[in-house]
């Protein structure tokens, strides 16, 4: 009999108690089994997870919106029959132009991939030797037209294709970008594009001339019927799911004229195309198509009053305690459309700052997630800057409001007693030129500080790899603190350095946003 074969891992667990064995002469005792999950109300506990109160809004990062009882009664009954998906979107797009009152529909892995799929179908149409070429752009339309101000993160789902972004900022340079090698013009759905010379409604009619497409990204908003994009003149719109039409999460819309619509579809999974990645299963489809049923029926008035009604008790609750005061915050536009409670009060009279009453609130038991504070922050004990908390209703469910201000009642009213040590004088001199290496989760990068340091504060530039930004910081006995933006295409990446100084090198930890954190060490150059 041949030896049995074994896998990889076995292969490797082997070696791995072999090694043991050499070494101590027995075989250690097996890790301690993984949490079993459990299919019930505990299942995100089960596995050590702590689910959250959403009082902070439809935020990917802690999985947007709750999904429709109705929708989530669609998921289950489309998991057990199979369909063939072609028929199945055409069928969907038919009902989703009944319901929308848009030419045709399709649903998406997200309205990210709405925005992909979109680019793709204004490059290649439904030619399949151009969907293989992509993100070959060789001989192909490469180029898509951008109103600066919709420049934002999201827009990598347009150039992830290829394509390069122009971006305009007038009326003249938008007609002049405007050539044989533009796809397509992408406009983010913001205040800024509802008004001046770059408005949707502008920019769409300078777009028919030259015959470009237009899409708007409308991912937050409230779905309106029939669609004030496609009514102002944009080819298409793209919308998410898991937001406001609390749809599942993992799903988009994409509504609009019939041949483009149709030709995104193409250009999607389960077709081998670029877009073959961004699988939507008939699932999502399903659901998010029970969600758009369930818009045109839902009592909108209703759920404001609701939301109103929310806030009002939090708001009742929180300004029982003597100094907090509150206002409520209409919606500018469309997107996350709903009202917003803010408290405010002056934190050393309190004895708790914004940032800590959402920290706080963030690791406490419930685990409540809130808005940031005003537009110049929560206030920290360091500044004299009044401090406030920001609440949105949107994704709250029945109930949370009364978790919610019972616990910033709580620490209003009886914060606890946090020590800040006071700032310490700077004890090292950092100006100057230093090499930093940072080392990341996988992979590593070096970067450069070129510093000017009085006293404590500290400024200058930082560069990477290929981008800089200016530089703040401050430096307090030994520890250092550097703080640095730098935007690429759409986006800004932030870095925060702080670590201690020794000599002719300081090393310590970078904070990257959402993109978690490094090490770094840096020495003079």
């Amino acid at each position: 009999m041949p030896p049995k074969k074994m896998s990889r891992r076995g292969l490797f667990r082997s070696g791995a108690a072999l090694a043991a064995v050499g070494v101590s002469g027995s075989i250690p005792e097996p890790a301690p089994a993984a949490p079993a999950l459990e299919l019930g109300a505990n299942l995100y506990e089960s596995i050590g997870v702590t689910p959250i109160v959403n009082c902070r809004g439809t935020y990917t990062i802690i999985t947007g919106s709750q999904t429709l009882p109705e929708v989530k009664r669609a998921m289950e009954q489309a998991s057990h029959a199979y369909v063939h998906m072609d028929e199945l979107m055409e069928a969907v797009g038919q009902r989703l132009a009944e319901l929308t009152k848009a030419e045709w529909g399709i649903v998406t892995a997200g309205c990210a991939a709405a925005l992909t799929h979109a680019t793709s179908a204004c490059i290649s149409g439904g030619d399949p030797e151009k969907m293989q070429r992509v993100p070959n752009l060789a001989g192909l339309k490469n180029e898509v037209v951008v109103p600066r101000y919709s420049r934002n993160e999201y827009d990598h789902a347009v150039r992830m294709l290829g394509v390069k972004m122009v971006e305009v900022e007038t009326a003249a340079q938008f007609e002049a970008a405007l050539s044989p090698r533009t796809a397509m013009v992408m406009i983010l759905s913001c205040p800024a594009a509802e008004k001046g010379e770059l408005s949707i409604e502008n920019t769409c009619a300078m777009a028919r001339t030259k015959g470009v497409p237009v899409i708007v990204d409308a991912a937050a908003e409230t779905l309106t019927i029939p669609n004030i994009h496609l009514a102002h003149g944009a080819n298409l719109v793209a919308y998410s799911g898991g937001k406001c039409l609390r749809g599942p999460q993992a799903a988009g819309m994409l509504l609009g004229q019939k041949d483009l619509v149709r030709a995104a579809w193409i250009n999607s999974a389960p077709h081998h195309t670029f877009g073959r990645s961004l699988k939507v299963g008939k699932e999502e489809i399903m659901g998010m198509l029970a969600a758009v049923e369930m818009w045109v029926k839902r009592d909108h008035d209703a759920e404001w009053k609701q939301w109103q009604a929310w806030l009002d008790h939090i708001a009742e609750q929180a300004t029982q305690v003597a100094g907090v005061t509150s206002e409520i915050l209409q919606p500018e536009d469309l997107s996350n459309h709903a009202p917003r409670l803010r408290l405010h009060w002056d934190a050393a009279r309190i004895g708790i700052t914004g940032g800590e009453v959402e920290d706080m609130l963030w690791h406490g038991q419930p685990r409540i997630a809130v808005n940031e504070g005003a537009p110049s922050g929560p206030g920290t004990r360091r500044d004299s800057a009044p401090s406030s908390l920001t609440i949105m209703p949107y994704m709250m469910m029945p109930g949370d409001d009364k978790i919610a201000a019972a616990a910033i009642r709580k620490l209003l009213a009886n914060p606890p007693h946090i020590t800040v040590p006071e700032p310490e004088a700077a004890s090292v001199d950092v100006a100057g030129e230093w090499v930093a290496d940072l080392t990341f989760v996988s992979g590593s990068s070096r970067h450069h500080f070129t510093i000017e340091q009085h006293e404590g504060q500290l400024s200058g530039v930082h560069r990477g790899d290929v981008l800089s930004g200016k530089l703040t910081g401050a430096v307090e006995g030994r520890r250092v603190t550097i703080r640095s933006g730098q935007r690429i295409e759409g986006a800004v990446l932030h870095y925060e350095f702080s670590g201690d100084v020794a000599g002719g090198r300081m090393e310590g930890v970078v904070k990257l946003g959402e993109y978690g954190q490094a090490r770094f060490a840096a020495e003079r150059a």
